[in-house]
């Protein structure tokens, strides 16, 4: 007997039929998921809180903010102090709540969570995971804390802090579990240490290479999820690209290995997938590789007299970099300003000092050949040293002190340095930022290409980003890419473009270090209408998810492209109910901004 017959049979079909439209029961509001704030009833008790430090033996602090001194005390030693020593990129990073960046105009301010597991291993990040889970948290996890969108830090949060975990190990010959393959030198690095650890470790003392950031406080972890470029992506390929096996703690708080054999759809979403989104990982082993003998720089400045010079000046430049620069030895930058000038610091790599003068010496010629239209600001300067003291912070500072900063304060590594050019970065706020691949098919017609960069740079500055674009690439490496999560577009691109500005050693709360609202709006503008200029030159512009917009309306696309569809599956498996969130990241249309409300 159906439902239907045994309701006429008691009579109650009719009597709901006497009662009329009265006997409709009216739908129920679903009311949205959300997670729990300290003010809400659902709030972890102090045991809870309690039975988990015990859990991670003893390693669950509380997190004050970075400027608690200035909150307290905005015109007092302390509130100074703290300032010059937000200055500093290893004091930022030793604070469970520093953030390298300090917040993006109407977007984010940096906040620090209320808790933070510093975990020690893999175990202390499930316990971690387990009790957001089951107390509905917003969970955030930091080990670099480069994150420009704000995805390493968040108010009202439970941080898994990974920096204690940097334990780094070098193998000649390994092999993934589970795997049935050759074995290959490679490199263990937990999810704390930072890039210039792993170079000092694989290339300064062990005198081989690996693929990672150009940023030496970047966190290896972070980077291999979004991509990952280095000064010499153009001859090894993208850093997601050299990952053969990760531990990462998933949703369901099971410590889990992925590599080709294991898991094999998660070990392809780890690769370029966006840090954050798919679980929290542990440690990264990556392939490393014969060491060139040398590595090298070209250095210089050079400014056009008249807007005419300027587009002849870089039109020869892209017809210069067409033939003697688009190929596995250079990589690094140009940028081209709004003041006529395009300003070299490039890098290279398996070339000597004399092979890579050559390199240069039709560019020089160009110059030289109108000195009416061009004045040399800083002479192009190009040479070379030993790859193997590239990263050697006490060789960089007996013998060219001035391409780094070190970390002055008592009681410092001395191995504690970070790149000249990095310091801007150190501390910012964030106006506005855009980033652009730029495919090889453009320099065919160099003209074309300049007068573009001319109008976009009469807006705002360019930089482009050579070593971020694998046209030229060897093709193997090329191969290793395509073989990532990473929208493909990179993989014809010459170059990334990148326009952007900010307020350096600036931040809201930070007494006479304010950033000007005002202006930073109206710098955004400029820096939107550079990007669409040179959007408008690309059939099917594409972003890169480290460097690229806040309020990217098309971040799926932009950042993935086509792999976004088979990034969500892997997310759906791995994490159905969304509890890893970051801004932008794979699941993240499913939330609010702050990640606290599930939309859908």
């Amino acid at each position: 007997m159906n439902r239907r017959e045994f309701l006429k049979r008691t009579g109650t079909v009719p009597a709901l039929a006497a009662l009329g439209p009265l006997a409709r029961v009216a739908p129920q509001t679903r009311v949205p998921f959300r997670r729990v704030r300290p003010s809400d009833p659902g709030w972890p008790s102090a045991d809870a809180w309690a039975a988990l430090k015990q859990r991670v033996g003893g390693r669950l602090i509380p997190v004050p903010s970075v400027l608690a001194p200035c909150r307290t005390a905005p015109d007092s030693p302390d509130c100074a102090e703290r300032l010059k020593d937000l200055q500093n990129p290893y004091f930022i990073g030793d604070l469970p709540g520093g953030t390298q960046t300090s917040g993006w105009l109407d977007a984010w301010t940096a906040e620090p969570s209320v808790w933070a597991v510093t975990a020690a291993n893999a175990s202390d990040v499930a316990a971690a995971v387990e009790f957001a889970r089951r107390h509905d948290l917003r969970l955030v996890v930091k080990g670099g804390g480069h994150s420009y969108q704000g995805t390493s830090n968040a108010p009202d949060s439970l941080l898994v802090w990974t920096r204690g975990m940097h334990a780094i190990t070098l193998h000649d010959a390994f092999v993934p579990a589970g795997c049935r393959v050759e074995p290959r030198p490679a490199v263990t690095v937990g999810a704390g240490v930072r890039w210039l650890e792993a170079y000092d470790a694989v290339t300064t003392r062990a005198g081989r290479y690996v693929q990672g950031g150009g940023c030496a406080t970047v966190g290896v972890a972070g980077l291999i999820q979004s991509g990952g470029f280095g000064s010499f992506s153009k001859r090894f390929g993208t850093a997601a690209s050299s990952l053969i096996e990760a531990e990462i703690v998933t949703a369901d708080g099971q410590i889990r290995i992925a590599n080709a054999c294991t898991h094999p759809d998660l070990y392809w979403g780890l690769k370029g997938g966006g840090g954050g989104s798919l679980g929290i990982v542990t440690r990264v082993t990556l392939g490393t590789h014969d060491l060139p003998d040398q590595f090298g720089w070209a250095e210089g400045k050079i400014r056009a007299k008249s807007d005419a010079a300027f587009r002849r000046l870089t039109a020869e430049f892209f017809r210069f970099y067409r033939t003697a620069l688009l190929n596995p030895h250079w990589g690094e930058q140009a940028a081209f300003g709004s003041d006529n000038t395009l300003a070299l610091s490039m890098v290279m790599q398996g070339l000597t000092s004399e092979a890579a003068q050559t390199v240069w010496k039709p560019f020089r010629e160009f110059l030289a050949a109108s000195p009416g239209d061009f004045e040399i600001v800083d002479p192009l300067s190009v040479d070379a040293m030993p790859a193997r003291n590239w990263w050697d912070a006490a060789w960089r500072l007996a013998n060219d002190a001035d391409s780094v900063r070190a970390d002055a304060r008592p009681g410092a590594s001395p191995g504690n340095v970070y790149w000249r050019g990095n310091a801007i970065e150190v501390n910012i706020f964030i106006y506005g930022y855009e980033s652009i691949w730029l495919p090889a098919a453009l320099l065919s017609d160099p003209d074309r290409l300049a007068d573009t960069l001319f109008r976009a740079s009469r807006r705002y500055a360019v930089g482009l980003h050579f070593n971020k674009g694998l046209s030229g690439a060897p093709a193997d490496r090329v191969a290793a890419a395509r073989d990532t999560a990473t929208n493909p577009a990179v993989l014809d691109a010459f170059a990334l473009a990148i326009v952007a500005t900010g307020a350096p050693q600036s931040g809201p709360g930070q007494p006479g270090h304010e950033p000007d609202l005002a202006k930073g709006r109206a710098q955004a503008a400029e820096v939107a209408a550079a990007s669409e200029i040179l959007r408008s030159v690309v059939p099917t512009p594409g972003s890169y998810v480290s460097e690229s917009n806040y309020f990217e309306r098309t971040f799926q696309s932009s950042y993935w492209g086509p792999n976004y569809s088979r990034l969500s599956a892997v997310k759906k498996k791995y994490d159905p109910d969304g509890l890893f969130f970051v801004h932008n990241g794979v699941g993240s249309e499913e939330w609010s901004r702050d990640g606290f409300t599930r939309l859908s």
